[in-house]
């Protein structure tokens, strides 16, 4: 009893103590911030990279592709356990902009829009689907442009710069454009994503309706409709046509309306893996996309499987020679399972269900397209992404040891507070020994003490490192309100549009856990000065 009585008594007494009762206060939530913080960025890294992936991936990891890919879909998509199969087609690619002779290095992906609607999050990401629905294609299309009717009464809009007026009639879009932008806002569709111009909205401002995303005009007194040759569609990466803001915010520009003209410069790659002549296609800007992750959306566009396949010359064909055919080939088979299926078990048999269909002797597989086939793996999109991923958690756990040892401070400094206390109490420890207090008692006294900080040293610094982490974003906002310099999240570098902002239950547990532990660690030393000393010295010292 007496040992828990001392230990209050000196908790309350000795303020000392409360620098030991900081410095673990701060270490925790330190450690706890650092986890949250570094956790989180890993989740969502995962979340992103999973949003353009699939549960598996099929995959030979060779530019020439591998063949019997729709044998091998046709085969597995009969299986209670897989949802969808399609392939994909990956090449590098020059992209031109003729209107402003812009040319960007890409990576054109061939896909099949409505496999990838259902494959992966590909279409949260469309930017135009979003607010015109079920009119993104990759099919051949016109030019929408924006129509006015001379009819209507005029707009008059005021420039304050200027300080003038102008009239404009109202603007239209195509009919089918304007019903799903009508119906998209009546659902309360929303732009929060792009930096709305000032032209868009003095226009807004005078009662105009809302054109989301950038359209070309007709010429005057036209109508709206569609103009010039139709064209395949190609889907762009957004930080490609557009500008982020430091908000999260994208600034689109004038001179990329939906449906531009682009050029696509491809260079095909034979099974034998020569590179043969580059061919040249022309697209229409059809969509952009957003991934969360720029090195994907500032290099990728996306075009119909078919089309990027025959370009590429990887469809089938009549050899030269006339002894045979080229098989089909894909770069990749996306293969999305059913949920409850473990991914990780179901690889090892989608890879042997490939190989049962190249063995077929009715494909007549020739020396190249066997070679391609027999490079065939199967991956889960962890697997996949483990070459981003793995450094990243490398880092987390790195950043988390070094704050570790950094917080080693804490444990210093309870042990030399106790040891401090010890020697200032040398007359009580001398008391307590002489009236029948054994050494273990006297120690566990101190072994109590270092706990007892310990525990409320946790438990402050986990509430302060929630506290933190769950604002860490109103902070940030605060801190640039004040001095703009201060930020330190900067959304148009960064791929997240906020710095992460949760705690996990075993992430608390573990740093509390450890920081107990800890400066009970820290105490023993001084337990065990406590406990050794002598009755008689102790008395006689003081």
């Amino acid at each position: 009893m007496y040992k828990l009585f001392l230990t209050l008594r000196y908790l309350r007494k000795r303020r000392i103590a409360y620098f030991a009762i900081a410095a673990v206060t701060l270490c925790t939530a330190m450690v706890l911030i650092v986890m949250s913080v570094m956790g989180g960025f890993l989740d969502e890294l995962k979340r992103k990279a999973r949003g353009i992936l699939s549960d598996l991936i099929v995959d030979n990891r060779s530019a020439s592709g591998f063949p019997l890919y729709q044998e091998f879909i046709d085969e597995v998509s009969k299986w209670p356990e897989v949802a969808v199969a399609s392939p994909v087609i990956y090449s590098y690619a020059l992209l031109r902009f003729p209107d402003t002779e812009q040319t960007a290095t890409v990576r054109a992906v061939g896909l099949r829009l409505k496999d990838a609607y259902v494959v992966n999050a590909f279409k949260d990401g469309l930017f135009y689907e979003k607010f015109y629905p079920d009119t993104t294609t990759l099919e051949p299309q016109k030019m929408p442009v924006i129509g006015y009717d001379p009819d209507a009464p005029r707009v008059k809009l005021h420039i304050d710069k200027g300080d003038f007026d102008v009239e404009l009639p109202p603007r239209r879009l195509p009919p089918e454009l304007q019903a799903a932008l009508d119906r998209a806002m009546k659902d309360g569709v929303a732009d929060d994503e792009s930096v709305i111009s000032e032209e868009e909205q003095l226009l807004r401002k005078a009662g105009m309706s809302p054109i989301i995303g950038v359209y070309d005009e007709a010429s005057e007194g036209a109508d709206p409709g569609w103009v010039g040759d139709e064209l395949p569609g190609i889907i762009i990466g957004r930080d490609i046509v557009a500008e982020r803001a430091s908000d999260g915010r994208y600034r689109r520009f004038s001179f990329y309306p939906r449906g531009m003209r682009v050029i696509l410069t491809l260079i095909p790659v034979s099974t034998s893996g020569s590179v043969d002549t580059p061919v040249k296609a022309a697209f229409r800007y059809a969509d952009d996309s957003r991934s969360g992750i720029y090195d994907i959306d500032s290099q990728h566009v996306y075009c119909d499987f078919s089309l990027l396949q025959k370009l590429l010359e990887m469809s089938a064909a009549v050899r030269a020679d006339g002894s045979g055919t080229i098989q089909a080939r894909t770069s990749q088979v996306l293969v999305k399972t059913r949920p409850g299926v473990d991914a990780a078990v179901l690889a090892p048999r989608l890879e042997e269900a490939y190989r049962k269909v190249a063995r077929n002797p009715a494909h007549q597989l020739d020396g190249v397209d066997s070679r391609l086939a027999s490079l065939v793996r199967v991956y889960t999109w962890e697997q996949s992404q483990a070459h981003i991923i793995a450094p990243v958690e490398k880092e987390r756990q790195l950043v988390t040891i070094l704050f570790g040892i950094i917080s080693l401070v804490a444990v210093v400094l309870v042990l030399c507070i106790l040891y401090m206390i010890v020697l200032q109490k040398t007359r009580d420890i001398g008391i307590v020994k002489s009236i029948g207090g054994s050494s273990a008692g006297v120690a566990a006294i101190f072994v109590f003490y270092g706990a007892a900080v310990g525990i409320i040293g946790a438990a402050l610094g986990t509430s302060l490192g929630y506290a933190f982490v769950v604002n860490i974003n109103e902070i940030q906002a605060f801190l640039v309100r004040l001095n703009p310099a201060w930020q330190v999240w900067d959304r148009s570098v960064y791929s997240f549009d906020s710095i992460p902002s949760t705690v996990k239950t075993a992430d608390m547990i573990g740093v509390v856990f450890v920081a107990i532990c800890a400066a009970t660690f820290g105490s023993l030393a001084a337990a065990w000065r406590a406990g050794s000393m002598q009755p008689v010295e102790a008395l006689r010292y003081e």
